[in-house]
């Protein structure tokens, strides 16, 4: 039987409408769970359990989030020391739009240094050997262990769809700017993108209809006629046999998959991504270089140094080649419904020293498009697979629905 801190959003909003469960048994569900597994995991930063759900579609369901966006009520610290203690006077657009739609905030979620570099504590709920991935480390873990809902990420190379794969949930980076970035601590203009987490591909389409009042489809209703899905390549032999073994619990369910070679403009904006992330996040962080540069880890430190002293150019030139992929990728993948790729190289990775290769995910932030991570089975280790679905820029619901086929079709 389900417990109660298992229990999806979309299950939860159900049985609060038939009176079965109240605000307060699932407040108390969850502060459990988190009292059991909290001092393994390490999600949080702050735990701030709100007391009461406002009116809303979301109310009985809770958030987790991540600690790059701002929050009257809790500390905003960015996993930086330079922040210790910092209290905003407003939450963060996409927090503000989380408590409108009835939310409540569980607390703060442990990100990577400034959503970059440097690891924090949280540690993977399948095996704490392992890492959750980051930067959205505490977001993907808590929704992952039971400790709330939705965890709300941010993604600038794979901070959502990389820790959700790792963590066995379903991780949504939406197209570009759907969740606005007011009270986010900014990293990357170019890349910087708001996401949610959670433990079923409804349970993201919900969140994001209801807190930006798009239509993110019903993903766990049928859809219409399987997919002809673009199967882009795997550069492992090992993620290459998943990837092909996703593929033909597709096929045998009808789908049609074919192997897609990206034309040579992906792979030059791929090249630029590290120098425009890198570049921006050295302008973002103009202040922490100039009073406490000592404050950041010397990885972090050594990365931005270097971005400062490249030439302007090639922050230019990368922002062209973003551009010319974004223009040119709806035109490259004419014919198909979505793309078909590994959420990540392979199991989450043993230690907490890095949080893995966004090497699958990058590509799909720098385009811009919507982007699907979701849970495939297990790999050799017993930790959690993942596989992404994209689709071309605005084609969120469809995103959604093609993922949730995947999903069933590999997980019957």
């Amino acid at each position: 039987m389900t417990q109660i801190a298992d229990l999806t959003a979309t299950q939860t909003l159900a049985r609060i409408a038939a009176g079965t469960l109240s605000f307060a048994d699932m407040r108390e569900a969850l502060a459990q769970r988190i009292a059991e597994r909290e001092p393994v995991v390490r999600a949080f930063v702050d735990i701030h359990p709100a007391p009461s759900a406002g009116p809303g579609p979301l109310a009985g369901t809770f958030f987790g989030v991540k600690d790059v966006l701002d929050t009257a009520d809790q500390p905003s610290q960015y996993g930086n020391p330079i922040w210790d203690g910092w209290q905003p006077r407003a939450d963060a657009a996409c927090v503000a739009l989380a408590k409108t739609a009835g939310g409540a905030v569980m607390g703060k979620t442990v990100t990577t240094e400034f959503a970059t570099r440097h690891p924090g504590p949280t540690t993977n709920p399948h095996n704490p050997a392992h890492t959750p991935g980051g930067s959205s480390s505490g977001s993907a873990a808590g929704v992952a262990a039971g400790f709330f809902h939705f965890g709300i990420g941010t993604q600038t190379g794979g901070s959502i769809l990389r820790p959700a794969a790792y963590c066995g949930v379903v991780g949504f980076k939406p197209s570009f700017g759907a969740l606005h970035r007011g009270g986010m601590k900014v990293m990357s203009e170019s890349l910087d993108t708001i996401g949610v987490m959670a433990r079923s591909v409804a349970d993201c389409a919900l969140a994001m209809s209801t807190m930006t009042g798009g239509d993110y489809g019903q993903p766990d209703t049928a859809a219409p006629r399987p997919p002809r899905l673009a199967l882009v390549d795997a550069n492992t032999p090992q993620t290459r046999a998943v990837l092909e073994s996703v593929a033909e619990a597709c096929r045998a369910k009808g789908a049609e998959v074919v192997v897609l070679t990206l034309p040579s403009v992906f792979a030059a904006a791929m090249a630029a991504h590290p120098w425009v992330m890198n570049m921006e996040s050295a302008q973002a962080l103009a202040f922490e270089l100039a009073t406490a540069p000592e404050k950041l880890s010397p990885g972090l430190l050594e990365r931005m140094l270097e971005a400062r002293a490249a030439p302007t150019q090639r922050l230019i030139d990368g922002r062209a080649a973003f551009h010319a992929a974004q223009d040119a990728f709806a035109g490259a993948i004419e014919g198909f419904d979505a793309v078909l790729t590994p959420a990540a190289p392979d199991e989450a990775p043993l230690g907490l020293e890095n949080t893995g290769d966004p090497v699958f995910n990058s590509l799909w932030t720098l385009l811009h498009t919507p982007a699907v991570s979701v849970p495939i089975g297990h790999g050799a280790q017993g930790l959690p697979l993942g596989a992404q679905i994209v689709t071309p820029l605005g084609q969120d619901a469809a995103c959604l629905m093609w993922g949730e086929w995947v999903r069933q079709a590999v997980m019957g």
